[in-house]
Formats: C-alpha cells, structure tokens, sequence
C-alpha cells in the first residue's frame, strides 16, 4: 500500500469547490449507505411495534450516515492502490487526485468522532457504541486484516454491515433484543450471495488487483454451490423471525415469496456454472440485483407487518 503523502504522478487542475464537494461525498460511498438505512428504519419499527419518533428515526438515520460514511472513506484510503487497478473503482476521488489521503484521513476520522458523539448525545450509549464498532470492523477487520488475505473475506468482514439493525433496535430499545440477532443473520447470511455474483463478474479486476474474492480463487461451480447455500440458510434464518419477534401473514407471505424467488435465482446461476456457461449466459448481475430487492421488500415487510397488526388489532 502507498503512503498518506503520495500524490498523483499528474498534476490535476484545480478542482471547484462543487467538484471538491462531490469528491468528499463519493468518498463515502452513498449508495451503499443507501442500502445500509434500508434495513435500519424497518428495524425501528419493528423495536417500536408501530412508528417510532420520528425525531429518534431522524438522528438515528443522520448518525447511520455518518458512521458509514467514516468506514467508507477508510476503505477508500486504504484501498487506493488496488482500486487503480480496477475498472470500476478507478475513478475513485483518491485515484483521480480529487481528494489527497492525508485528507481523506482526516475526513473519516472527523466522521467517526462525529457519529459516535451524535449518537451518544442524541440516541444513547449502546447505539454510539455499535456505531464504532462497525466502523472498527469494516475499516480495521475487513479492509485491513480480512479482504487481502483470505478468500472468506467478505464473509466475516460483511458482519459490519449487518451493524445498522443492531443500531436501529438499540436506538428505540437501549438494548438488544433476539429479534435484532435474527436481523442480524439475515444481512450476514444475505451478504456473500449478494456480493460474489459481482465479484464473479469482475474476477478479472479483482485477479489484476491481487484480491482473493472467492470468484477468483475458485471455479465459478465451486461459487455456485456456496451461494446456493448461503442463499438456503438466509431464507431459513428469515422465517425464524416469525416466532421470535413474532410476525404476523404479511411478513411471512413476503419473506416466502421473495425467498423462494432468491433460491431460483440461485440455482439458476449455479445450473448455469455447471454447465459452463459463460459470464454473458450465466448473468451473475441478475442475481446482484435482485439480492437489493430481495433486502428492500423483506424489510419493508418488516415496517408493515406491525403496523398491519395495529392496524386490525
């Protein structure tokens, strides 16, 4: 890895200050914060059994976002020499220039001390807490230790994303409640089969980089399977939620329906590995894809299924 004072072989001009604004955003990843407050608002209700106070939706949201917004930007720092080598991460703001890494340091670290007193002022200990603690593992267990070194990277560094439902259950309850466990091996359990079709279809990239996605170390058969199995235990662990929280029909319904859709897509991906199929027939993306609605339609079911109950019982 380069050092905090490198700086780009070429001289960049000087960027505006909207260019420099959207350098600093991109650094934090939005879309995955996007996904990442997804599973958190649906978990406050959930907490709550009804809505929540929406002030308390609100700080929790904005202190989520920043948290994130921290461990992404240490990812970014710590990650800028294997992202040059990628097609897709090769216009990251510290590839570009657009952002130095003694910068970028600078504004993670802000970002982390930001959260964690956001959420202990505003929310409560516990939150500030687990807010830190995802930082802690997604910047120093899966950036650092984990995603160079061991093709289970993405297995047991993906745990950090499982955080916000712990966050977003704390938030309302100052604790930690078994419902919040099995939200938590949802994400787990979801990860790897939402994150290796991508790693499939960008092997190449993630090979030049010299990163050990399971896809790269792996033939795509052997990836198949794991997520075919990844896929089957995730769907268990969601109809867990039905006795343990408990739910009611519409949760049940949903997490049927949509899990039973996940299972096919799965299979269909690793009918097509076994057969040999090449990356254009296989269609990793399909699966990527629909894993994001998969989470969104589940946890929305977890937002409604209460309410539906207020609302009849």
């Amino acid at each position: 890895m380069t050092t905090l004072d490198s700086t780009p072989a070429f001289a960049a001009p000087a960027p505006s200050w909207r260019r420099t604004l959207a350098a600093y955003v991109a650094l934090t990843k939005p879309r995955i914060i996007e996904l990442l407050l997804v599973t958190t608002v649906p978990t406050m209700f959930l907490a709550q059994r009804g809505v929540p106070s929406w002030w308390l939706v609100l700080v929790t949201l904005v202190g989520g976002t920043l948290s994130a917004g921290s461990a992404n930007a240490y990812n970014m720092v710590y990650d800028r020499d294997i992202d040059a080598h990628m097609g897709r991460t090769s216009n990251r703001p510290l590839v570009t220039g657009a952002v130095t890494p003694r910068a970028a340091v600078v504004f993670a670290t802000a970002l982390a001390v930001m959260s964690t007193a956001w959420f202990a002022l505003l929310v409560n200990p516990l939150s500030a807490a687990l807010s830190l603690g995802a930082i802690v593992l997604y910047a120093v267990g899966y950036t650092m230790i984990l995603k160079r070194r061991t093709a289970q990277n993405i297995v047991w560094g993906g745990a950090a994303g499982c955080m916000p439902v712990l966050i977003g259950w704390s938030a309302v309850t100052g604790s930690v409640g078994w419902p919040a466990v099995v939200l938590f091996l949802i994400i787990f359990f979801w990860t790897p089969p939402h994150y290796w079709p991508l790693s499939m279809r960008f092997k190449d990239d993630y090979a030049t980089a010299g990163v050990p996605m399971l896809p790269v170390v792996e033939s795509n058969v052997v990836v198949g399977r794991q997520i075919v199995a990844y896929s089957w235990v995730m769907v268990l662990v969601s109809l867990t939620l039905i006795p343990v929280a408990p739910m009611g029909w519409l949760y049940a319904v949903a997490a049927v329906a949509v899990g039973g859709l996940f299972l096919a897509e799965a299979h269909r991906l690793l009918r097509a590995a076994r057969a040999g199929a090449s990356m254009a027939v296989m269609k990793p993306m399909r699966l990527f894809h629909f894993s994001i609605t998969y989470v969104t339609v589940l946890f929305l079911a977890v937002a409604l299924d209460p309410l539906l109950y207020l609302a009849i019982g």
